[in-house]
């Protein structure tokens, strides 16, 4: 249950980072506005919020191992929301990345 927890709030995290991020582009790269850019800020502002839920007490870790998950989420995102479409490259690093994630997180420590 612990694990599920903690896989629940990497995809929280990562959907708040990186759809602030996304939302920010928006607002700016695309010119869609100043309320495109404060929701993406919000979006952000949340982000920092969901790692001190995970059930890890190691912050080096946490965010370490979420870095794997940006990755892949990042790659996600991009082909649901602008039609990116990885290749084979991008796929396999990015389950590389989800294996560091479930070594650093998940890994038995005794």
């Amino acid at each position: 249950m612990v694990v599920l927890r903690s896989i629940a709030l990497f995809v929280l995290a990562a959907l708040a980072e990186i759809g602030g991020a996304w939302l920010v582009w928006q607002g700016w790269r695309e010119q869609r506005g100043v309320l495109w850019i404060g929701a993406g800020m919000l979006a952000l502002a949340a982000y920092g919020f969901v790692a001190t839920f995970q059930p890890d007490p190691n912050f080096g870790r946490v965010l370490a191992a979420y870095g794997g998950v940006f990755v892949a989420g990042s790659l996600a995102w991009g082909m649901v929301a602008d039609g990116f479409r990885p290749d084979r490259w991008d796929v396999i690093g990015a389950l590389i990345c989800l294996i560091g994630v479930a070594v650093i997180m998940y890994a038995p420590r005794g």
